[in-house]
């Protein structure tokens, strides 16, 4: 979920332009040893949420993650693969560990392997993502995978390596490495390209085995995927191929605070389908959440309420459905069919929308359930493994504190509620 997206999402929100790519390949032997994941959650913010000093410094407290973060417990992760999931997505942010000395890189670095441990041990995969945190003023994409040529490539791609070494030792078939996260460079980039094989060919120096999940650019949407070749990608394998879905952002983003375009500050109850509310009553909720902001100056809500009103009159005219999303993901089903891709090969490594609760204002939950549904289901009628995102916060499927476990979700995501 990192910033490329965040700035097209008005753009690619409605769109369904399909980008296929270009010549069929032989599956190769090792491509059976890929896992075989099929419904997983991402565990952020367990290696995330850091405490970085401010600038001009570049390095982090210790330890480097904040203390009231939401981690999961043992007793956590069995419950989790007693609802059915059978792996996580971990998000690792690279900052703490490129910082760090000797001495800490070594204890991060065995913090990773107890997580690990732990997730295994509760008989789950685990695919380890390495997310770097967009936010962070100094170990941020750009410094590290904008190119081959960014300031800090070298140190990054040293740790995938490392990385890759160390997961190697454990149980084989459950874990997988991937080396980045929504790559910031545009759909077809070249760029992204030599990227991506650079830390593949460091990830493959360290093990040979080791399954890797690849890619493509503009923040591994949809379009990024299809219009990625993985022709020069098999001397890899054995790989797996990942996607995000969201869309449409005017939904599953709505009223989320970290978003860069204003329209979003005040966005709210647009439901889902679009059939089942009225451009008129969300409009009338974007209204009454104006009048409570006290921040924003009466110019500035004029004008982002003009934005509002212009966008989701293009979402209600759209009418957003479940055949929304399935003309979506067949594009990613019909890129795999082109190159000979077993589509339990492909994860949609993120997807989901935000809640209203009590810290946001956003969809309305059975709004919020439905869209979940549709998506999973989608992705599973196409064959299709995937991770919800997330486990905790906003998106997510586990309360930060009693660790109770929303009802809804559950059933949205297929699941069941594990037994008290």
């Amino acid at each position: 979920m990192t910033g490329w997206s965040r700035r097209r999402v008005l753009k690619a929100a409605l769109s369904t332009a399909a980008a296929l790519g270009s010549a069929p390949i032989a599956p190769t032997a090792r491509a059976a040893e890929a896992p075989h994941f099929r419904r997983g959650v991402n565990a952020w913010p367990w290696f995330s949420l850091t405490r970085e000093f401010p600038a001009p410094r570049t390095d982090y407290g210790w330890p480097p993650f904040q203390s009231q973060r939401p981690v999961p417990t043992s007793a956590d992760l069995r419950r989790l693969r007693e609802t059915g999931l059978d792996f996580i997505r971990l998000p690792v942010d690279p900052g703490p560990f490129l910082a760090a000395d000797a001495t800490s890189r070594g204890q991060l670095l065995d913090m990773l392997d107890k997580a690990v441990t732990a997730t295994l041990d509760a008989d789950l995969g685990i695919i380890v993502n390495v997310q770097a945190n967009g936010a962070t003023h100094y170990w941020n994409p750009d410094r590290m995978v904008s190119s081959t040529a960014a300031p800090a490539f070298d140190l990054y791609r040293g740790l995938i390596g490392e990385l890759a070494g160390r997961l190697e030792r454990f149980q084989p078939g459950k874990v997988a490495l991937e080396p980045v996260n929504e790559p910031p460079q545009a759909c077809a980039s070249n760029v992204w390209s030599q990227v991506q094989h650079a830390l593949l060919t460091a990830a493959r120096a360290s093990s040979a085995t080791l399954p890797l999940v690849v890619t493509g650019g503009c923040g591994s949407m949809v379009g990024g995927l299809t219009a990625l070749d993985p022709a020069p990608l098999s001397p890899f394998e054995p790989i797996l191929f990942t996607f995000h879905f969201y869309e449409p952002y005017l939904f599953s983003h709505q009223g989320a605070p970290w978003m860069r375009e204003p329209v979003y500050r005040s966005l709210n109850n647009v439901p889902w389908p679009a059939s089942a509310g009225s451009l008129e009553g969300t409009l009338a909720s974007v209204r009454a959440r104006m009048a409570k902001d006290t921040e924003t100056t009466d110019e500035a809500k004029r004008a982002a309420y003009a934005e509002t009103e212009r966008v989701l009159k293009v979402y209600f005219d759209a009418q957003p459905d479940r055949g929304f999303v399935d003309r979506y993901l067949r594009q990613v089903r019909a890129w795999g069919d082109v190159h000979g891709l077993e589509p339990e090969r492909i994860v949609m490594g993120e997807f989901g929308a935000l809640r209203t609760d009590a810290r946001y204002v956003a969809a309305p939950n059975p709004d919020r359930a439905r869209y979940i549904a549709d998506v999973r289901q989608g992705a599973e009628d196409l064959g299709f493994a995937w991770a919800f995102w997330n486990l905790f916060d906003g998106m997510g499927m586990m309360d930060d504190t009693t660790r109770a476990l929303d009802p809804a979700i559950i059933d949205a995501l297929g699941l069941t509620m594990p037994a008290d």
